[in-house]
């Protein structure tokens, strides 16, 4: 019976302890900080007084709901602020969670909507005069300007050799969501020097911060560097082609000869009307009353489409016209042969670089701070949770509790929205193309050809009316450099395929005049547009 209750105590005792450490994974110790804006956040982030950061931040409810945020309030403007955490919070051991809320609430054409998270201030700044020279330890969140549509990492470390802080930007990050509802990003820093980013609780990117082919620059310097005092020998010919010495120059060969000639076969049209001018004056204009010869000059009536020209094949002087000239071969050059002194592509010889460490860990700065620092062209960016942890799972609860029931609500709104609108399926059917394309833009095989791609992307977004062709050049650029990649291709350049203007008909207040002078000008115009393509056609 003694060994009975002793294994029953043994075994309770066990039960509370594994309770213990199972409690221990959302304990508030976890949580180093956390700020949800419920309260304002007066008296307690800071401000920077600089002048350039002129930009208001408001505490506001995000659109549709009754949840506070920090709110960019105005357009085109710099905004900074910042907030002192209660200890620095150490990145060498451990996992360390990195998470935040946006919504762009009015879009994002042109702007940053990332968070600094500040080194201590005896790295030489003051919350009051916080500004992009801050020095940070991590940047990390979303920035999207022309060609740049990225989900920032950026870490600075110190270089022990030379004792420079040097910027390492994660390479072929995400890209950012291109709706307006509220998105959370999530960067989580492992022990085994690994970084995951995740945009909704979805991985995105996985990278080692030791890694070279991760971040640019490599944390890690390179071994040897280029000699900087090496120099080309005055010898050293790298021209792998050149002119022929012993080609000549063909005796037919007429570098004079013009690249168009006259057409002699050509026919002057049968009732060309040789002594009518192509434009004549406006028979209907009058000079205008308050017209002062003196200040304004001699008046002369504007120039119309002469009439007589848009039923007759051509008015003026009939010239005979051009046609390319079978004889034309242009200034002639030798042809390129192998150059026998050819000695490959100089380079200068490689020495050990005097700044080359090695580390097992990043040695990162401590987080005192947690800044936004940013410039947009858009207001209506709100940032809300912002929280810094110990463990991932207290990062999922914030997520699974305070961004998931504002995101669901916001993507039933939108879609109510948009079946209202009769554009659900359509409205759909062109959000998930464009969010598959985004997602095929962050494949890293693609990074190099990354911002044409999304060039073309923007500009379906933006152009409603040139959005199949647009989708379709963007496909075809997809398709050809995979089709190089694999086929193999000296030159994998990605093709440019132009997208035509769509021509807008201009209203303006100026058109004066009843229904059935309007209708007569359009008809005089088509005529005189008819005239001038039957004219080039001959």
């Amino acid at each position: 019976m003694m060994m009975g209750r002793f294994a029953l105590l043994l075994l309770a005792f066990a039960s509370l302890q594994l309770f213990c450490v199972a409690d221990d994974d959302n304990n508030d110790d976890d949580v180093v900080f956390y700020e949800s804006f419920e309260e304002s956040f007066e008296g307690r982030w800071i401000v920077s007084n600089k002048d350039d950061y002129k930009g208001l931040w408001k505490h506001s409810k995000s659109e549709g709901h009754e949840d506070y945020g920090l709110l960019v309030s105005e357009k085109a403007r710099k905004y900074a602020i910042v907030k002192v955490v209660d200890e620095p919070v150490s990145l060498k051991d451990g996992t360390t969670v990195l998470q935040f809320e946006t919504r762009l609430q009015s879009g994002l054409e042109c702007g940053g909507a990332y968070i600094k998270f500040l080194r201590p201030q005896e790295a030489g700044w003051k919350p009051e005069e916080f500004d992009n020279e801050s020095p940070y330890s991590i940047m990390f969140g979303p920035d999207k300007c022309g060609t740049t549509n990225k989900v920032h990492f950026i870490f600075k470390h110190k270089n022990p050799k030379n004792g420079e802080y040097v910027e390492h930007h994660l390479k072929y990050p995400p890209s950012v969501p291109s709706d307006k509802l509220t998105h959370v990003y999530t960067a989580t820093l492992k022990r085994d020097k690994e970084v995951k980013i995740m945009i909704d609780g979805e991985e995105k990117k996985k990278a080692n911060l030791l890694v070279a082919e991760d971040f640019d620059p490599p944390l890690i310097p390179a071994k040897t560097i280029p000699d900087p005092d090496d120099r080309k020998p005055e010898d050293w010919d790298d021209k792998e082609k050149i002119p022929d010495p012993n080609a000549v120059k063909p005796d037919d060969w007429d570098e004079d000869a013009p690249m168009e000639i006259e057409d002699e076969e050509a026919v002057k049209p049968e009732g060309w009307l040789d002594d009518e001018p192509e434009e004549i004056d406006d028979p209907e204009a009058t000079k205008p009353e308050d017209w002062d010869d003196e200040e304004d000059g001699v008046w002369e009536p504007p120039k119309m489409y002469n009439p007589k020209c848009a039923i007759a094949p051509g008015c003026g002087e009939w010239k005979r016209p051009m046609k390319s000239n079978s004889a034309y071969k242009g200034k002639w050059s030798p042809p390129l042969i192998d150059n026998p002194n050819y000695k490959g592509v100089w380079k200068a010889r490689e020495i050990p670089n005097p700044n080359y460490f090695e580390l097992d860990k990043p040695d990162f700065e401590p987080i005192a701070a947690i800044g936004i620092e940013i410039w947009t062209m858009q207001e209506g960016i709100l940032f809300d949770n912002i929280v810094i942890a110990k463990n991932e799972k207290v990062a999922k609860s914030y997520r699974e509790t305070k961004w998931k029931p504002k995101f669901e609500i916001e993507k039933e709104r939108q879609q109510a929205e948009e079946e209202a609108s009769g554009l659900d399926f359509l409205a759909s059917i062109k959000r998930k193309v464009f969010n598959a394309l985004y997602q095929i833009a962050d494949i890293p095989f693609l990074s190099n050809y990354k911002p044409q791609i999304l060039d073309h992307i923007k500009k379906a977004e933006k152009q409603p009316n040139l959005t199949m062709g647009v989708l379709v050049s963007t496909v075809a650029i997809i398709l050809t450099i995979f089709l190089k990649l694999i086929f193999g291709g000296k030159n994998q350049q990605c093709p440019r395929i132009e997208t035509k203007p769509v021509p807008v008909v201009a209203e303006t207040s100026d058109d004066q005049g009843s229904d059935g002078e309007k209708v007569e000008k359009a008809e005089k115009n088509e005529a005189a547009a008819a005239a001038r393509r039957r004219r080039r056609e001959t």
